[in-house]
């Protein structure tokens, strides 16, 4: 097994099986990602819970390996060329797990799968974010309705995007790839946690519902939904 004990964040979060991916993270839209891609590609990975409750993004230990203090965040004991690496964004963990795996990365359409995953992480992830926060948690106090209609109005419209591409196709770059593992889980949120569908013209989509029921009954991805386990 790779010596990783020159990580800070080891100390706190022991790795538990050798040579296998240490993932820092929780299920939230942007947590869950990397599991399920570790889950699809059959990669063997520790899930450590970061809670979130107890500020566990905002310890040195964590710190060191994000200093963006965000999840999700892994340590591969095997990186390039033998060599442990450490990484830290969701979009570019995907990207390395499926050059690592040679899966889940099309070389055919290797682009397009890539412009649907910076479609994610440039628009539907900060979008619907933001709406969650003015929809469902403290923004939802704020009396002025012009911040809420700004996130309202840009998720409905890239939900119609997304609800265009999709015509003709189960998976948004025409197979499964990465780029449905970053769609996906936030049209999960949306719908199910922050309960926005009615405010963002869900029931009007005729794409995108079926898309996510499809996503959600694949077996790696339900039990990439729940790594690491809540406390």
């Amino acid at each position: 097994m790779t010596d990783l004990s020159a990580f800070a964040i080891t100390r706190r979060w022991s790795p538990r099986t050798p040579g296998a991916i240490q993932l820092y993270s929780l299920p939230t839209p942007n947590g869950v990602k990397v599991a399920i891609a570790l889950e699809e590609m059959g990669l063997p990975y520790d899930a450590h819970l970061v809670n979130f409750a107890t500020n566990d993004q905002m310890s040195p230990e964590f710190l060191s390996l994000n200093p963006n203090n965000k999840i999700p965040a892994i340590i591969d004991p095997e990186g390039p060329n033998g060599a442990p690496l450490a990484l830290f964004e969701s979009g570019a963990i995907l990207i390395y797990l499926a050059e690592k795996s040679g899966k889940l990365m099309p070389t055919a359409n290797r682009y397009e799968v890539l412009q649907w995953l910076m479609f994610q992480m440039g628009g539907i992830g900060p979008m619907f974010g933001q709406l969650g926060y003015f929809h469902t948690f403290a923004g939802k106090e704020i009396e002025d309705p012009r911040p809420k209609e700004r996130y309202r109005a840009e998720t409905e419209r890239l939900l119609k995007v997304l609800d265009g591409a999709l015509s003709g196709r189960d998976w948004i770059a025409g197979d499964y790839s990465i780029a449905d593992i970053a769609i996906a889980p936030w049209l999960r949120t949306l719908r199910d946690f922050y309960k926005a569908t009615e405010i963002t013209g869900w029931d009007k989509l005729k794409n995108v519902p079926s898309y996510l029921d499809r996503f959600l009954a694949r077996p790696a991805v339900q039990r990439g939904l729940v790594q690491p386990p809540r406390p």
